[in-house]
């Protein structure tokens, strides 16, 4: 059985950061690619990040150059440090764990229950 827990949301301020983390349980990374997805109010859930078990990595253009994903392996954890957030960035952050590696489909296996991302003055 796969769970996953995010945790490290919060509030801050434009062009703060934040790093959230996720820790997977009955994850062999080996076999499954990891991601980070977001949804804000009223809007579709989109890919930002993933990674898979070579360390290899994908994020969508909105995030580029400003977030970073990175894993664990001896802690099962998963990881998002977010740099220059905007507040367009606000939304619920989810984990995500799927054998394919595809940020641009929602379609992946298993998710966490999310973690609340607010950007504001």
């Amino acid at each position: 059985q796969v769970d996953l827990m995010e945790s490290g949301g919060g509030s801050v301020q434009p062009g703060g950061s934040l790093k959230l983390s996720c820790v997977a349980s009955g994850v062999t990374y080996s076999s499954y690619c990891m991601g980070w997805f977001r949804q804000a109010p009223g809007k579709e859930r989109e890919g930002i990040a993933s990674i898979d078990a070579h360390g290899f990595t994908t994020y969508a253009d909105s995030v580029k150059g400003r977030f970073t994903i990175s894993q664990d392996n001896a802690k099962n954890t998963l990881y998002l440090q977010m740099n220059s957030l905007k507040p367009e960035d606000t939304a619920m952050y989810y984990c995500a764990a799927e054998g394919a590696c595809d940020i641009r489909t929602t379609y992946w296996g298993y998710w966490g229950h999310g973690t609340q991302v607010t950007v504001s003055s």
